[in-house]
């Protein structure tokens, strides 16, 4: 099916800018909303001894990303009321540059914080106006392929790369601070897209004119579809955060757990690349859905019975279940056909998602410290396939959020 024809009414397709130039923008754009959030994990004891950081605080870092994301996307909508969209992501980008490259500067762990919370909150921005700012500018499968692949590549390369380039530089600092370099290489294209589109109509988009009026939240479709994001967003966390040692514990070595760690990271990449036109076609979701579900279920029993035994094949499922994210991403352009309510869906699912996503890991940490033990975590993470799939299965469905509300 050709992009144009796939392009629901409403949608607006920019004058004057290429596809070459759409493409790059959202490719420099969607790689650099999760390196500052996964890149502290590989680091984080360095980053403890170099700063004097208790553990409780370090507990407090891994919940930041999803705390933050939370936050501020709620309020990112109103912002780009304000600003525009174009501007609104540019500006993200500033703050998550200007965060990143300054606080590996930071001599104690408040300044530290703090500036951690600038360039998360300017990752945030960008996660719920860029699938909006796609709806405005048209060709919105290819786009948004780039869009969720850049997503999962970024927090492949920076959870792959961090710890190696700090070893080799001798200190955590230059980990970290390479993904603020990053984020100033998209700012040209992007200052120059906001100064270009400072009158075009797409800017606009985000208002609400000629949208329709209804609340997010009426729609069962947007509550769904908010399922989904938050649960495989949770689990995304959680594994990334506590699966390595899951394996560790089970007597695999550190370096096999991390090999392990990038195979399931793989997984998203190749599934990335492929969902949004399946999405587009229409066929085989439903069935894609339960597959996410029963995978999930498997894969967490796998690691509770026989962790050390078929660690591989524990991780590609866990890989194929974590599709979901880049699926929910994908559904919240396809199921919206106006930008200003693929805006709203957007700044309502990823805040409520990543606000769960935040619990997750914590609870996770808490449990293990009572009880000693991964049994009871990896039995409550497999029952949580059950509101993954029935999710899942709900916005299958070939319905609009536009039409709901």
């Amino acid at each position: 099916m050709a992009d144009a024809d796939a392009r629901p009414r409403g949608a607006v397709r920019s004058t004057g800018l290429a596809f070459g130039v759409l493409l790059a923008a959202v490719a420099l754009v969607s790689v650099n909303l999760r390196p500052g959030a996964s890149s502290v994990g590989p680091v984080l004891e360095e980053l403890r001894t170099g700063l004097g950081m208790s553990a409780a605080v370090a507990g407090a870092v891994t919940g930041l990303p999803g705390l933050v994301f939370g936050l501020v996307g709620a309020v990112s909508v109103a912002f780009a009321r304000r600003v525009g969209m174009t501007a609104g992501i540019t500006l993200g980008l500033v703050a998550a540059a200007l965060g990143l490259l300054l606080r590996v500067t930071a001599t104690d762990v408040p300044v530290f914080l703090l500036l951690t919370v600038v360039g998360l909150a300017g990752m945030a921005v960008g996660n719920v106006l860029v699938p909006a700012w796609i709806k405005a500018h048209g060709h919105t499968v290819a786009l948004m392929t780039v869009y969720g692949t850049g997503l999962v590549v970024g927090a492949t390369l920076s959870s792959v790369a961090t710890a190696p380039v700090s070893e080799a530089a001798g200190s955590w600092r230059a980990g970290l601070g390479m993904w603020g370099l990053l984020a100033v290489l998209a700012l040209p294209l992007w200052a120059w897209l906001t100064v270009h589109e400072r009158r075009s109509p797409a800017e606009h988009e985000v208002s609400g004119d000629a949208a329709p009026s209804g609340r997010i939240v009426h729609s069962p479709t947007a509550v769904a579809l908010t399922v989904l994001f938050g649960v495989q967003s949770m689990h995304a966390y959680v594994q990334f955060g506590w699966l390595p040692q899951v394996y560790r514990d089970a007597g695999i070595s550190a370096s096999h757990a991390g090999a392990l760690q990038a195979l399931l990271s793989s997984v998203g990449i190749a599934g990335a690349l492929v969902l949004p036109t399946i999405i587009a076609r229409g066929r085989g979701l439903r069935a894609m859905a339960v597959s996410f579900g029963v995978l999930l279920a498997l894969a967490y029993t796998g690691l509770l019975l026989a962790p050390a035994t078929l660690p591989w094949l524990w991780a590609l499922m866990l890989g194929y279940s974590g599709l979901a994210f880049p699926t929910a991403i994908a559904l919240i352009a396809a199921r919206t056909r106006h930008p200003s309510v693929t805006a709203q869906l957007s700044g309502f699912v990823q805040p409520v998602g990543y606000a769960l996503a935040a619990v997750g890991p914590f609870l996770v940490g808490l449990v293990h410290e009572a009880t000693g033990g991964w049994t009871l975590i990896l039995v409550l993470l497999a029952l949580t396939s059950v509101p993954l799939t029935v999710a899942g299965v709900r916005v299958a469905r070939p319905t609009y959020v536009d039409d709901e509300i």
